[in-house]
């Protein structure tokens, strides 16, 4: 097995490119293994890895099917709905809080408080 080409922290040649890099172009690595990979040094640390793919044998990225749109539909609205109150709470739910911020922070004037 060959070793793969390693290169200084943005000095990789043209025709490499990251997976956030690929995506951007509209690309994804399509099934090809690594090609090379990017270091950032850092002090009194390893440095960084970056793998690079080559951007000539990237692949299109695939269209999203109605199924798939369905199903991440399905999933942010339940991401909207608070736990312990059931309701829509109009924005996602923050995992700090576990739930919809009056169920999080009850007023006790307030009609709603859980």
């Amino acid at each position: 097995m060959a070793a793969l080409p390693v290169f200084r922290w943005r000095l990789a040649p043209d025709g490499y490119a990251t997976r956030r890099q690929l995506r951007a172009q509209g690309l994804r690595p399509g099934g090809q293994g690594v090609a090379a990979q990017l270091e950032r040094p850092r002090r009194r640390r390893e440095p960084l890895v970056a793998y690079l793919y080559r951007v000539d044998r990237a692949k299109p990225v695939r269209p999203m099917t109605p199924a798939k749109w369905a199903s991440l539909a399905k999933a942010n609205a339940a991401r909207r709905i608070c736990p312990q109150c059931r309701r829509d709470a109009g924005y996602v739910i923050p995992a700090s809080l576990g739930s919809c911020v009056p169920c999080a922070y009850p007023d006790p004037d307030s009609p709603r408080s859980v």
